[in-house]
């Protein structure tokens, strides 16, 4: 079986990034602030940095090629809010960026890319406007992501407010046949908690939709990202590492070491 890769996007910066399994460290911006949330919860927000820049200038000297910025103060607006810490990374690192959070508009998405994003990841309005989920991957080929964030097996949408009646499976759809170039996919009952990452949940999402699989969720250990890495021949290609790496239980050179 060909080994799954996230296709480039023609003329984005941070080319030739998941040839092999991606660990992805994740900046959470809240306030201009560097954050984990626990469990979507935007009252439970710890602040780990107060200079998004600086916190990815660090992650790229520790070996990320990637980063994975997401905006939940424009997850909650329903437009972006970080447009000026994106820049600010942007001008700070030679890292690619995939971007999350209030992008519900073709003029938001946009304003991101053109900010200095290399990918967005649309979740809300993949359900809310699919048109506009089609657009955008017509228009930036290989530069959407579908974000599936999941909660007792059903869509969280809206910040992870609400809940949509469409379960994974069916949102998986959705994203296939609009073309996005892979889903990240986020457990929310794990997410922040630093309670372990199962993997079959996205190896059964890979499967059941064909496209490329970033895990997103729980990851705590190296352990965990060991056992992630296993789904790499069938299409999980990374995972996102956010509260285990800014509360030391790993660092990011150890993560890379593990599934290398």
């Amino acid at each position: 079986m060909t080994r799954p890769r996230i296709p480039d996007g023609a003329g984005a910066r941070g080319a030739a990034i998941c040839t092999g399994f991606c660990v992805i460290p994740a900046i959470d911006l809240k306030a201009g602030k560097v954050v984990r949330l626990r469990q979507g919860d935007m009252s439970q927000a710890t602040i780990f940095g107060n200079d998004p820049a600086a916190t990815a200038r660090a992650l790229e000297a520790a070996g990320a090629r990637m980063i994975h910025v997401v905006d939940l103060d424009g997850a909650v607006a329903g437009r972006p809010c970080h447009l000026e810490a994106i820049a600010a990374i942007r001008t700070a690192t030679t890292v690619a960026i995939d971007v999350s959070g209030g992008l519900r508009t073709l003029q938001a998405i946009e304003s991101t890319l053109a900010a200095g994003a290399q990918r967005v990841a649309l979740g809300s309005v993949a359900f809310l406007d699919p048109p506009l989920l089609e657009a955008a991957c017509h228009r930036f080929p290989g530069r959407i992501f579908g974000s599936l964030d999941v909660r007792d097996g059903r869509l969280a949408i809206k910040g992870w407010r609400e809940t949509s009646t469409l379960d994974a499976a069916q949102a998986a759809a959705r994203f296939r046949q609009a073309g996005v170039a892979a889903i990240i996919h986020t457990d929310i009952a794990r997410d922040g908690t630093n309670a372990g990452a199962e993997l079959e949940p996205h190896l059964r999402l890979a499967r059941a939709s064909g496209l490329p699989v970033i895990a997103s969720g729980g990851v705590a250990s190296l352990e965990d990202l060991r056992r992630l890495r296993e789904g790499w021949s069938e299409g999980v290609i990374g995972a996102i590492v956010g509260r285990a790496l800014y509360e030391g239980r790993f660092t990011l050179a150890q993560a890379l070491g593990a599934v290398a």
